[in-house]
C-alpha cells in the first residue's frame, strides 16, 4: 500500500524508483517501489488516495500501467507484469452538492477529468464507483463486526447476544453517509468492546452475557 499524499510533490519520485548515481541516498533504494515488487514481483499494488500524487509521479506510473516495467534510479529495468494494480480516490466525491435539482447526473469519467489525465484513466481495465452505504448496508456490518467481538471473547470462554434493539441503536449511532463505516467501528468500540470489558473486570466469573437496550442506554449484562 502507497499513502499517495506521500508523493505529493516531485521529491517523492525518488522514492518510487531510487536515487540516481552522485545523489545522496543512492546506496540506499531498498524501500523503493521498484525494489519491492523486484523482491516481491507476484504483488498487489494499492495506491490509495491517487488525487494526491504530483503529475511527475502520475507519469511515472503510466509507464507501469502502459508497458508493465520501470526503470529505477540505477538505470535496471523492473517487470511490473505480475503486479495487480489498484487505486482509491476521493475524486469527484460530493459532487452532487453543485447539482440543482432538475440538473442530470454526470457520468462518472467526466466527473474524473478534471482531476486526472485522460490517458491515465484509461490505462485502468475499470473504473469503479461505490456508493453511499445505507442504513440496511450498516446493519449487515454490524453483524459482522459484532462476530468479530465473539471471536475475541472466545478466547476467554465468554459469549456475548446482542438484541435486535441494541442492534439497531448501534446502527442508528453509527450511520454517517459521508463518513462511510468509519464512525460504525468507533460505536462498537465505545458501546460493545469498552462496556463488554467493564462488565468483565466487575463479574469475572459471568461467561455469559447479553447487550440491551435499558432506559435509552446500551447496557451489559449476565445472560440469564
Amino acid at each position: 500500500r502507497l499513502d499517495m499524499s506521500e508523493y505529493s510533490d516531485r521529491t517523492a519520485v525518488s522514492k518510487l524508483i531510487g536515487t540516481t548515481a552522485g545523489y545522496v541516498g543512492y546506496d540506499d533504494n531498498s524501500n523503493t517501489l521498484t525494489e519491492r515488487v523486484r523482491r516481491n514481483p507476484y504483488s498487489i499494488i494499492l495506491l490509495d488516495e491517487i488525487e494526491k500524487a504530483d503529475p511527475q509521479v502520475i507519469t511515472l506510473l503510466l509507464q507501469v500501467l502502459d508497458d508493465g516495467r520501470l526503470t529505477d534510479g540505477q538505470g535496471n529495468t523492473v517487470n511490473f507484469k505480475n503486479t495487480v494494480i489498484i487505486a482509491t480516490s476521493n475524486a469527484g466525491f460530493g459532487y452532487e452538492a453543485n447539482l440543482t435539482e432538475d440538473a442530470d447526473k454526470p457520468e462518472l469519467m467526466d466527473r474524473l477529468k478534471p482531476f486526472f489525465r485522460p490517458e491515465f484513466l484509461n490505462r485502468f481495465n475499470a473504473v469503479i464507483e461505490f456508493s453511499h452505504l445505507t442504513k440496511e448496508d450498516l446493519s449487515k456490518i454490524v453483524d459482522l463486526m459484532l462476530a468479530e467481538v465473539n471471536q475475541t471473547l472466545a478466547k476467554k470462554d465468554i459469549d456475548l447476544v446482542v438484541s435486535q434493539a441494541a442492534k439497531d441503536y448501534i446502527t442508528e449511532e453509527g450511520y454517517d453517509e459521508v463518513m462511510g463505516v468509519r464512525p460504525l467501528r468507533r460505536v462498537v468500540e465505545q458501546e460493545i468492546r469498552d462496556k463488554v470489558t467493564d462488565f468483565h473486570l466487575d463479574h469475572l466469573d459471568a461467561k455469559h452475557l447479553e447487550a440491551d437496550m435499558e432506559d435509552g442506554d446500551l447496557v451489559i449484562r449476565e445472560k440469564a
